[in-house]
Order: structure tokens, then C-alpha cells, then sequence
């Protein structure tokens, strides 16, 4: 696999979770080939900070706005184009979750409790990040 421009490994991302009546709920995503659940996340746009880059991942992947955390929960990294991405991920508090949205025809969504979540999803430290975000033993 060719490497990537270096820029594309500093990534962020969200856990993007409503807090409702029956408690938090975070919002997956399936990777683009539905193979798996994810976060929304993404390379840092060019002129954005990661804060305001993954809203914006938040929005075009899973169709979720609200008011995103300026300081990072935590990181994780994972293995993709022959390299180490590293991930900033940040909360975001859902405040709309739109019926369509860009990559709705190439993403299904769920909102989860963060303990199936953590059942769901693949890397460890990211599994870490939900379980200090929300206090799970």
C-alpha cells in the first residue's frame, strides 16, 4: 500500500452521545464496506482544528450536530496506507440527528449504550476513552 501524505495520519474524531431520559447513548457508524462500527472520524481538514474537524466528521458520517468538547478525551491509533493513524477524539453533546445526511447511503447509524459500544467497536484504547468518558468500571 503506497504511504499517504503525513498530514493524513493526524486524525480526530468523535463520540458524539445523547443524553437522554434513559441515559448516554453514543452514535456508530459502519466503516464505508458496512464491515464494522466505527466513530466518525477523519483527517484534519486543512484550516480547521481537530475540534472542529471531527463536528464536522460528525455531521458528514453520521448526521450528528452539537456542541463539540475543545479538549480531546483521549487517542488511539490504528493501522491504515501503510502507516499509524493517531486519532484525537473528542466528545460532542448531539443536540439534532438528521434523517439524511451525506454519507447516509453509504453509512447505517446507531445509537448504542456506551457498554455495547464497547462490545462493538475494535481498539482497545479507544474502548479505554469510552469507559473514562462515561464512568464504566
Amino acid at each position: 500500500m503506497q504511504r499517504k501524505p503525513q498530514s493524513w495520519y493526524a486524525q480526530s474524531g468523535v463520540l458524539a452521545y445523547l443524553d437522554e431520559g434513559e441515559g448516554k447513548r453514543i452514535a456508530l457508524v459502519t466503516s464505508t464496506k458496512k464491515s464494522r462500527w466505527v466513530i466518525p472520524k477523519g483527517i484534519v481538514e486543512n484550516g480547521m482544528d481537530p475540534a472542529d474537524s471531527a463536528a464536522k466528521e460528525a455531521f458528514e458520517e453520521a448526521g450528528v450536530v452539537g456542541k463539540v468538547g475543545r479538549e480531546a478525551a483521549g487517542t488511539y491509533s490504528y493501522e491504515k496506507w501503510g502507516g499509524t493513524c493517531v486519532v484525537e477524539v473528542f466528545p460532542l453533546r448531539i443536540e439534532d440527528a438528521l434523517d439524511a445526511w451525506p454519507e447516509s447511503s453509504v453509512r447505517d447509524r446507531r445509537f448504542v449504550l456506551p457498554e455495547e459500544a464497547c462490545r462493538l467497536l475494535r481498539e482497545p484504547a479507544l474502548k479505554a476513552i469510552i469507559r473514562r468518558m462515561f464512568d464504566l468500571r
